[in-house]
């Protein structure tokens, strides 16, 4: 369904640290790192898209997280979501809600949220049963 998604930051070297310990429980991998362009991209290592791309804002103006918004990414299992969420908070991110079972979305849904260096709003979660 999506190609692509993109997330803006303020600091390039720094989200590249963050996405690529982050995302690595999850079998995503950076595909691409342009600094000269201002941009990264991930990819499952099983999969051509959709990427996952983090860069610098293109019209040059100031980075900002938005309000309501969130990405969400699939783990294969619920021990992923709280490793994924473990090395987040290590890396600096912010806690937006510990990995649980999250019954109100349906009775398998396991989540955690942050949000990471840049604000934004990330999700990790798995559908399966235990």
């Amino acid at each position: 369904m999506f190609s692509h998604v993109n997330l803006g930051t303020k600091d390039l070297e720094q989200a590249v640290a963050f996405f690529d310990a982050v995302l690595k429980p999850l079998g995503i991998e950076q595909k691409f790192c342009q600094r000269e362009m201002g941009w990264a991209g991930w990819q499952h290592r099983d999969y051509p898209r959709p990427l996952f791309l983090v860069g610098l804002p293109v019209d040059g103006g100031t980075q900002s997280s938005g309000n309501g918004q969130m990405l969400a990414l699939q783990a294969g299992n619920r021990q992923q979501v709280d490793q994924c969420h473990a090395i987040a908070l290590t890396m600096g991110a912010r806690d937006d809600g510990a990995p649980g079972l999250r019954p109100q979305y349906h009775p398998d849904y396991y989540g955690a949220y942050f949000r990471d260096l840049d604000n934004n709003k990330i999700c990790i979660c798995c559908h399966e049963a235990e």
